[in-house]
């Protein structure tokens, strides 16, 4: 795995590139959820979708070890918690079991990369 120092943006790191894919499929699949979850379900799914990206792309520009370990961390812990929320919109019929497994073997993806990239930080 390249370091920060042999990239030059967030951009180039792979778990920031699925990380944003799963933001735009997270848009894209809670559309079709029942209105009355827009300030629930849908808000808690975007926002933890959003959550990994951001923390990953916080990290990365992070010059100390432990801070960048931190926001690692912190998104690894959002990619925990949009996991929980996809089973539960699955469980609730807002999404047929093909995509969930789809979006969860993108979120299982990440946590993986994301624990290689702060394994590789000492």
């Amino acid at each position: 795995m390249k370091t920060n120092e042999t990239l030059k943006d967030f951009t180039q790191l792979l778990v920031w590139q699925q990380g944003h894919d799963l933001v735009l499929e997270t848009y894209k699949v809670t559309k079709t959820f029942p209105r009355e979850e827009l300030f629930c379900l849908v808000s808690q799914m975007r926002r933890a979708a959003i959550s990994i990206t951001s923390n990953i792309t916080e990290g990365f520009g992070r010059r100390s070890i432990p801070d960048k370990k931190h926001f690692y961390v912190i998104a690894t812990g959002s990619a925990s918690e949009l996991t929980n929320q996809f089973m539960i919109a699955k469980d609730l019929s807002y999404l047929e079991k093909e995509k969930y497994d789809a979006c969860s073997k993108k979120l299982i993806s990440i946590s993986k990369l994301l624990g290689r990239l702060i394994s590789s930080l000492g």
